[in-house]
């Protein structure tokens, strides 16, 4: 059976076609990230990395190649069945947070588990409550997302990706939106999550944040150039304590 892998793709290749153009996003990739790493994707605009993210988290599909998801072959699914593993498998967080804006942190975090058809997790309020808590946000669960700072916004998020104890956490410029000091707090939540056993994927242009990752995967013009333990892997909590004291931006 081999080593256990949460993602396995094989030949991946992605073309988009446009009239009689083809242009090719992906040319041939492969992947394998096993349980318990935390890997940075990076490249370029147009290297392919936010191609391969979608088809990793199931938002599209490859033109060619497998891919396998916790096991399970999720190519050439169609779109409920992949929905549903999705929400199951896969927790998301975006640059833009993308929370309700008159929805409480709580109402928030609760979300995925309405759309959790399986009726594993009947206490949906305690298990946000206990996402928030997760994350540091307890005392926050009743304020609306104008009420949280932008650090704030992407735990709230962190715990609505976490709150379905999904195989993966595919995270997409997670720190896209915040200043220096709250991108490092937020990259030492992943860390300690990470620490704890959870897989996270996380997608960057910045080498300076793909340095917290354990592994680095670099892509350009649709191709895997790199695949490589990152050297001198930075740890998010000693840069924290080492950087002064500042307001955080909202």
């Amino acid at each position: 059976m081999g080593e256990p892998r949460i993602i396995e793709a094989e030949g991946i290749t992605k073309v988009y076609r446009a009239g009689r153009n083809e242009v090719p996003a992906l040319r041939g990739v492969d992947l394998i990230v096993a349980p318990g790493e935390m890997v940075a994707i990076m490249g370029a605009s147009g290297s392919g990395k936010s191609t391969l993210m979608n088809i990793i988290g199931g938002l599209d599909a490859p033109t060619e190649g497998s891919y396998r998801l916790n096991g399970t072959r999720v190519d050439g699914l169609d779109r409920a069945r992949m929905a549903d593993i999705r929400n199951r498998e896969i927790g998301f967080v975006f640059q833009g947070f993308n929370l309700l804006a008159r929805t409480s942190a709580l109402e928030n975090v609760e979300l995925p588990l309405l759309y959790d058809r399986s009726g594993r997790r009947r206490d949906t309020r305690r298990l946000a409550r206990e996402a928030l808590a997760q994350v540091g946000l307890a005392d926050r669960a009743d304020h609306g997302p104008s009420e949280l700072s932008g650090g704030q916004q992407q735990r709230v998020a962190i715990a609505r990706a976490l709150i379905t104890e999904p195989a993966l956490i595919l995270a997409d410029e997670p720190t896209g939106n915040l200043d220096s000091r709250t991108s490092v707090e937020v990259l030492a939540l992943f860390q300690e999550l990470n620490d704890q056993g959870i897989t996270i994927l996380l997608v960057t242009h910045e080498a300076d944040l793909a340095r917290y990752a354990r592994r680095l995967v670099a892509l350009r013009d649709g191709l895997v150039v790199r695949d490589e333990a990152v050297p001198d892997r930075r740890r998010a909590a000693a840069d924290l304590a080492a950087m002064p004291e500042l307001q955080e931006a909202g």
